[in-house]
């Protein structure tokens, strides 16, 4: 086994529990580049790390407090390591203007994150949450 591809995937980890699962902010600053790209931001939203963090604590975890991050499968080469995983919880709160219905919410995800020096510098991503948003708009 390759020990850096290794490191890699151990990092998303615990980017996916700490910072996306239990909003852990000093994780979040520990694995975080300042130069990091989102390149799957929303046209006009920040695709740096500011909107990434934005994303976890103000828009998902208020309306899913019990959000939980279940990771299927890594897969790593060089400095790459796609994930694929689900982020489910219940929706106890407003999201993204659709009122809470106390509705258990799962988002399938897929995502592929470059690491730099232990840190997230880039990311794409695919999921289904405009799926979900249709949803829950009924």
């Amino acid at each position: 086994m390759n020990s850096l591809t290794d490191t890699n995937k151990s990092i998303v980890r615990r980017f996916n529990k700490e910072v996306i699962e239990q909003g852990n902010i000093q994780s979040f600053q520990e694995l975080m580049d300042d130069h990091f790209i989102n390149h799957s931001a929303p046209s006009g939203a920040d695709s740096g790390p500011n909107g990434m963090i934005y994303t976890f604590n103000h828009i998902l975890r208020p309306a899913m407090p019990d959000l939980q991050v279940s990771i299927y499968e890594q897969i790593a080469e060089g400095d790459l390591v796609t994930t694929r995983k689900n982020i489910s919880g219940t929706h106890t709160g407003e999201l993204m203007g659709i009122p809470a219905t106390g509705q258990k919410i799962s988002i399938d995800v897929i995502d592929i994150v470059k690491v730099k020096d232990g840190k997230y510098i880039e990311h794409w991503g695919i999921n289904t949450l405009p799926v979900v948003l249709a949803q829950l708009k009924g």
